[in-house]
């Protein structure tokens, strides 16, 4: 096992579940939940937000990366489920130190990957500096404004998935 792989094993196992439940506390998910139900009135996607804080062993010994680990998050929830294909994945990996965006085929394309990642650059920013519930409002805000951009909101417009944040 190489250097690089060793820290990154450590940095994995500093950031057990009960640590990310410390780091973010109830106030914190409470603001993350009301901002996407908020957020959701506005367009048709859908969107989940995932914090982890160090993966399982088996995925770290995998060599798993912060954007599989999110895609396969984006598949496990059902986001992918969603009526018009509008469903959004937000990953944070805190012992990698990474935010991933995965979105469905009906609005991923039409937001731009330059987008997603600028989004995506602006939380990091934010989390680097413990700022969890200002790095959420940013990119949540962000993702918001996007989806309304390409996706508004129509009548009857359903909320498909649940809001409040996943901790794992």
């Amino acid at each position: 096992m190489t250097i690089s792989r060793w820290r990154r094993l450590l940095r994995h196992l500093a950031w057990p579940s009960w640590r990310v439940r410390r780091a973010l506390d109830a106030a914190v998910l409470d603001a993350i939940a009301a901002s996407i139900a908020a957020g959701e009135r506005r367009h048709e996607g859908e969107l989940r937000f995932v914090i982890e804080g160090g993966l399982p062993l088996a995925e770290l010994l995998a060599g798993t990366s912060p954007r599989a680990r999110a895609a396969a998050l984006f598949a496990r929830l059902g986001v992918w489920d969603t009526e018009r294909n509008t469903g959004v994945l937000v990953y944070v990996g805190l012992a990698d130190r990474a935010v991933e965006i995965v979105a469905d085929r009906g609005v991923a394309a039409a937001v731009g990957a330059a987008r997603w990642a600028g989004i995506c650059a602006a939380m990091q920013a934010s989390f680097a500096r413990a700022d969890w519930r200002g790095g959420a409002e940013v990119g949540l805000g962000a993702i918001h404004d996007a989806l309304a951009e390409v996706a508004p909101a129509r009548p009857g417009n359903p909320n498909e998935l649940p809001d409040r944040p996943v901790l794992l």
